[in-house]
């Protein structure tokens, strides 16, 4: 136990399975802690495990068997390619070099995990802007005048532009995910996706409005003033009718 003043309480509840556990453990160490010692033991191990999983790479006694079972196999078939890592990997394993694996491998080893709101989020933006440049290629040559007019300057080109690649990378890595490899929204596939400006804000300004549209949008496109209210609220915050 790290040397501390143990100044904080607070009461606990186990169930009967759970503190014979605790009981059976303090049993096997040599000083025999009492419980409370045991839990405080218990609980510091688990936090600095749970700590060193976050940080390093560790791989199960079967997965580096399965690993290098791989290796000698590719090696016996002859199909290792010119510029192979497997020996590398081998190594690390033999070694005991694990930590080493991340720092080789950064881009397979790293602790970014898309953010569940974020994902959700794009989804619905992407989802908007189909709609809106769906809605916008159906239009008169003269509602397509008033919608150029009234949204000065942007109402010119209804064009999805994408997100911020310095502030907002996450939302550009998760769109181009869901065109690129999932194959949604494919209608924006092939563009940069860098808006090289802040957009979010002035998305989330237009699906507040656009959730009001969406339930009643099936088998219909947006019309022009649906199109100029939503073109409205991205080009400025108090702009809202």
């Amino acid at each position: 136990m790290s040397a501390q003043i143990l100044s904080e309480r607070f009461e606990m509840r186990l169930g009967t399975s759970v503190l014979q556990d605790v009981d059976e453990w303090r049993a096997r160490q040599t000083d025999l802690p009492s419980r409370a010692e045991a839990v405080r033991r218990l609980i510091e191990v688990g936090l600095r495990a749970t700590s060193r999983s976050e940080r390093e790479v560790r791989f199960t006694d079967g997965e580096k068997l399965i690993l290098l079972t791989l290796r000698d196999l590719f090696k016996q078939l002859d199909l290792e390619p010119e510029e192979s890592d497997l020996d590398f990997v081998a190594e690390a394993i033999f070694g005991g070099h694990s930590w080493g694996l991340k720092w080789h491998f950064s881009a397979v080893f790293h602790d970014h995990e898309d953010s569940k709101a974020v994902v959700s989020e794009v989804v619905n933006i992407l989802d908007m802007w189909n709609f809106l440049e769906s809605g916008f290629e159906t239009l008169s040559k003269d509602e397509k005048t008033r919608v150029a007019t009234e949204c000065a300057p942007i109402g010119k080109s209804v064009r999805f532009i994408g997100f911020d690649g310095n502030n907002e990378s996450e939302y550009i890595g998760v769109a181009r995910f869901l065109i690129e490899q999932l194959k949604r929204f494919t209608v924006f596939e092939g563009r940069e996706l860098n808006a090289h400006m802040p957009t979010i804000d002035a998305y989330r300004r237009m699906l507040s409005i656009f959730e009001g549209y969406r339930s009643t949008l099936a088998g219909r496109e947006l019309n022009v003033d649906e199109i100029i209210s939503l073109l409205r609220a991205k080009r400025h915050a108090s702009t809202h009718a």
